[in-house]
């Protein structure tokens, strides 16, 4: 059985680190099998020498986006470890935790990158024309493309929002939905009415919407439309097909940008139809100004068992 001090500057972040009622050291404890006792202004830490290793390497990215104002929960844990055990360094998390917030919501709170996944994404968005976010649900493909609208459009880079995607959910056909075309179309649209809602405020998004400098539509309303001066984010693009897809892309008019994003695990499409989104990635993968970023269940940042369902899943279909 080995020991380890680790001695922490601020005291004010032990309690962080530790969590409620000691539940983020309780989550260090179960992975790493050490005993980490809090004398002070150190941490002792007992178990095996190649444990007590990677936890203090843990303990010192923790540490880390605590100095820039992060909150420690389960999932930054997770995350932490990840990089560590995968990268060897915290070079990430530096680099991640030094990253500016894209905005904030009406509430107050920083939106920004939680993974490093996230940051070379936003990254992407604001270095080229056209971005793919390609991966599975809760890796904040959308929500963080909603962020960069809001982002340059309150900067007057864009003097318009406009959010789409297809109609097309489960299988289910519109027209047996009852109320207008707008009633049956905003269920699919819900998403990004509420993003918008979190970082605009309802009141000053329904006062864009009526100006048209925010759109939400439906991608059939896009058909033979010139999209100059837009931020324009697709999404749920697998649901698109090949035909759609390229209407889509060809609509980008001058000093506009577009982002797309989807997950091509789950496809609704009949049988018959090809995804746009699967066979547009092969198709546009050298072209300048284009970025393609993939997302793992390591960028999911919901709960934990939201990125075992995603990895089990992987599993099972690489089988």
């Amino acid at each position: 059985m080995a020991e380890k001090v680790i001695h922490i500057e601020n005291t004010e972040h032990i309690y962080s680190l530790f969590g409620d009622f000691d539940e983020n050291l309780k989550t260090l404890q179960k992975y790493y099998h050490v005993n980490i006792v809090n004398r002070g202004s150190d941490l002792k830490l007992s178990g095996e020498e190649a444990d007590l290793e990677k936890v203090s390497t843990v303990i010192d990215g923790l540490l880390m986006m605590l100095e820039k104002g992060e909150t420690i929960n389960e999932q930054n844990i997770r995350y932490v470890m990840n990089v560590a055990e995968e990268e060897h360094s915290l070079a990430p998390i530096q680099a991640l935790t030094s990253s500016d917030c894209i905005c904030l919501t009406t509430s107050g709170k920083p939106v920004k990158p939680k993974t490093v996944g996230q940051k070379r994404y936003v990254e992407a968005i604001r270095d080229n024309t056209v971005v793919f976010g390609v991966g599975p649900a809760g890796t904040g493909k959308t929500y963080l493309a909603v962020a960069m609208a809001v982002r340059a459009f309150k900067a007057q880079e864009v003097n318009r929002i406009i959010l789409t995607r297809p109609a097309v959910e489960a299988g289910e056909s519109l027209g047996f939905l009852p109320g207008d075309l707008q009633t049956k179309v905003d269920p699919y649209l819900r998403p990004l009415y509420d993003a918008l809602f979190e970082m605009l405020g309802e009141e000053s998004f329904n006062r864009q919407l009526e100006k048209g400098t925010i759109e939400v539509a439906p991608l059939a309303y896009m058909r033979g439309r010139s999209l100059n001066d837009s931020f324009i984010i697709l999404d749920e693009a697998q649901n698109t097909t090949v035909e759609q897809m390229k209407m889509f892309l060809t609509r980008l008019g001058f000093n506009s940008k577009a982002v797309i994003t989807g997950d091509i695990t789950q496809i609704d499409l009949p049988g018959n139809k090809r995804s746009g989104l699967i066979e547009v990635l092969k198709i546009l993968k050298h072209v300048d100004d284009i970025a393609i970023l993939r997302f793992n269940e390591k960028d999911v940042v919901r709960s934990k068992i939201v990125q075992d369902i995603i990895r089990a899943y992987e599993k099972y279909y690489n089988k």
